[in-house]
């Protein structure tokens, strides 16, 4: 029986009472508790203002204050913060209790508007990128009226923006919102062609987490898991995913406890958690909820990435989220499936049941291919981390280079557009009915479009899943990307087809046409083959698609002419914002391979060399023995001892030689003065040597005795018993 006993109500699932819907959003401040805590005039005001997008005044505020605390402190809250997401990655809160002097001595319990709508964390000690100096500490947080706030142990957090004194952000949240209001604006005038009465389009977004569990015990055990979140050494276990017997496997009982107790959390904080299974690699698991509000899903996910830490410790697990915690297994992502709709209920990115709203579909596609295909190194970089480079480019993630698949149904109307604009959009259909002939299963329905898992930016029937997303990321990363380039292009999509209706064009042949130019320009960006291959780097290079692969390097994109002059036509990020967050990419890069570098020269002359050494003179005092008791003869008794002393010497030689060289570039690239050049040289120059380290310890693995090696090994960490 699983029980939630630090919370104020326990919740058991053992009961068929107990089910989901009793205690879903119960830690929650949605809009059923408003209507309870809340004055009718007050909720009405603050519904209105969440739909349409208004300001709130401090009186309502005030009003909504008092509320929120009453709610909090009937539900066990004993404290405050304003949650926020700063550009560490992660998520930052300050906890302040809800009391106040009541003048005679005493405490009483108050919440003000002033307090709910702002406050003031200190903006000098999350990265700022330059924007505010040491001594300049002042900064804000502000509340985001969109994302409802939430109890999380005994604390109504409550979500929030938070920028500098000066107006710039220093967050994800802030341009994050940006964006869903420039594609909204975007998108709605172009929805309008087809719908006359769509007043808004929602972005929306679906994230599939995957993540590895390792006992806590073993986790423990292994300073670089504790340290940097994956294994700096490690020789791959002889069975690991090779069988492909783990992927959709039955899930072991101790992990299916973790996945209920976690599944409970969430559904109190309002995460609408639906999905869960094996994935690929030993180990690995994935969970999924149903799709929401881009920013509404994007807290949910930063809010579960924090829960499943301290659930899983409760369960003796520990949850790694790093993009590649084990060298030679499969890596790590969190998909993003996104998608368009509008406030009357249409799927922007799903085909219709008359032309007209195929040519909708087909329209907005069109436009998103060319948004991804104009800025194809921009959406890149926006997923590129030291952790996430790890796995983009191998082959059994997406590769490094940004491309769209369509499926055979797709491309052909887009080929048959483009050659001329007769192509019969009745043809396109949500699902086609495919019977196997037997009369015990039914006939399946097909979905139009087959799944291309090399593909980083896929379509996907009713949506575009965007692969490349690393698991530990704040997704709004790249949905900031996504959403205002795609703004962006149908900004210049709309001013196409309005200049062609003004010249004495019907409005279908308008769109007609600029769909079919868009189609021709951005034809490079198609690719519905193998992704993996490297005929398609070369073709790729070809296409002119940018073939980047060093993370530092990728991070210009976000200062390229065209990628400034979209974040300031679409109003999500200044330039001086822009700079300001490439320092803190770059800054962030160096000091994460820093780190790593670190932990693995510590481990490899403290932890393996030492023990590398005892095993070896064990083999060399094997050797005179055999010696002194069989004398010539003991040449050929001792062979094989001698050529493991001769191999243990070489390895060992070549490991104090390659720290001792790692150490040197490191303290040249530290006197670097430009964060950019300091994080190249840290890519170009200490990560090959850590690579070469790594490669001799795990060659020393297999020879040195399992029971003198000082770490567990893959075969421990990847199987839980």
């Amino acid at each position: 029986m699983v029980e939630e006993a630090f919370d104020r109500k326990a919740v058991t699932v053992d009961t068929p009472s107990e089910r989901p819907d009793r205690y879903y959003g119960e830690l929650v401040f949605n809009r059923q508790s408003m209507f309870e805590y809340l004055p009718k005039a007050t909720y009405d005001a603050l519904i209105d203002a969440i739909e349409h997008k208004k300001p709130i005044d401090r009186q309502l505020a005030d009003s909504v204050a008092d509320g929120m605390r009453r709610w909090a402190l009937d539900n066990g809250a004993r404290h405050y913060t304003h949650w926020f997401a700063p550009l560490t990655g992660g998520t930052a809160e300050k906890h302040d209790a809800f009391i106040v002097h009541d003048g005679k001595g005493g405490m009483v319990e108050e919440f003000s508007g002033k307090l709910l709508v702002q406050q003031e964390p200190d903006a000098s000690s999350f990265p700022n990128g330059g924007i505010r100096n040491t001594f300049e500490a002042r900064g804000y947080s502000a509340w985001d009226i969109s994302s409802p706030a939430f109890i999380l142990d005994q604390t109504l957090c409550i979500p929030t923006i938070f920028i500098s004194y000066t107006g710039e952000s220093l967050d994800y949240k802030t341009p994050l919102l940006r964006a869903l209001n420039a594609v909204d604006k975007a998108a709605t005038a172009v929805a309008r062609y087809f719908d006359p009465e769509v007043k808004h389009v929602v972005s929306n977004l679906g994230w599939e987490q995957e993540y590895f569990l390792v006992d806590e015990s073993l986790y423990s055990a292994r300073p670089d898991l504790v340290m940097t979140g994956r294994t700096l050494m490690g020789h791959e276990s002889p069975k690991n995913q090779q069988l492909e017997d783990h992927y959709f496997g039955s899930i072991p009982s101790r992990v299916q406890a973790f996945m209920l107790d976690l599944e409970i959390r969430c559904h109190r904080l309002g995460i609408p958690v639906k999905t869960r299974h094996n994935e690929v690699a030993p180990n690995q698991f994935e969970l999924a909820p149903i799709y929401e509000e881009t920013n509404l899903a994007n807290d949910h996910n930063l809010l579960l990435m924090s829960v499943m830490n301290e659930v899983a410790r409760r369960h003796n697990f520990r949850v790694l989220l790093h993009e590649k915690p084990f060298k030679g297994v499969n890596g790590s992502g969190k998909h993003c499936n996104w998608s368009l709709g509008t406030d009357r209920g249409a799927l922007l990115f799903a085909p219709g049941r008359t032309p007209m709203d195929n040519l909708q579909f087909i329209t907005f596609v069109v436009n998103v291919m060319a948004a991804v295909h104009r800025h194809n190194a921009l959406i890149k970089a926006s997923i590129m981390s030291a952790t996430n480079a790890h796995r983009l480019g191998a082959n059994e993630a997406p590769p490094a280079i940004i491309s769209i698949f369509t499926g055979s149904q797709l491309a052909a109307i887009l080929d048959q557009l483009e050659k001329d604009d007769s192509a019969d959009l009745s043809e396109l259909k949500k699902k086609s009915e495919y019977s196997l002939g037997l009369s015990q299963i039914p006939e399946i329905m097909l979905d139009n479009t087959d799944r291309n898992r090399t593909s980083p930016f896929a379509f996907t029937g009713n949506r575009f899943e965007f692969r490349a997303v690393g698991s530990s990321a704040n997704c709004a990363s790249a949905m900031i990307v996504i959403n205002a380039a795609v703004a962006e292009q149908l900004a210049f999509f709309k001013e196409a087809v309005d200049a062609r209706v003004a010249a004495g064009a019907k409005l279908t042949d308008a769109i007609l046409a600029e769909v079919r130019k868009l189609i021709t320009e951005s034809k490079a960006i198609h690719f519905d083959g193998n992704g993996y291959s490297d005929e398609w780097k070369e073709e790729a290079r070809r296409r002119g698609l940018d073939c980047e692969t060093s993370a530092p390097v990728m991070f210009d994109s976000y200062l390229s002419e065209s990628s400034v002059k979209l974040f300031e036509k679409t109003g999500v990020l200044s330039k001086p914002e822009l700079e300001a967050r490439n320092e803190v990419k770059w800054e962030i890069y160096t000091k994460k391979i820093q780190i790593e570098a670190r932990v693995l020269g510590d481990l490899a002359l403290n932890h393996i060399i030492p023990v590398a050494t005892r095993y070896q003179s064990m083999l060399v005092d094997n050797v005179i023995k055999l010696r002194s008791l069989f004398g010539d003869r003991a040449e050929t008794m001792a062979q094989c001892d001698l050529d493991t002393i001769e191999s243990i010497a070489q390895r060992m030689s070549n490991i104090k030689t390659t720290v001792a060289a790692m150490v040197a570039e490191r303290k040249k690239a530290n006197a670097l003065t430009d964060e950019r050049a300091k994080a190249i040289a840290y890519h170009d120059n200490v990560v090959p040597a850590m690579e070469t380290i790594r490669y001799n310890i795990d060659k020393l693995e297999l020879m040195v005795d399992n029971e003198m090696w000082p770490l567990p090994k893959y075969r421990e960490l990847l199987f839980i018993r």
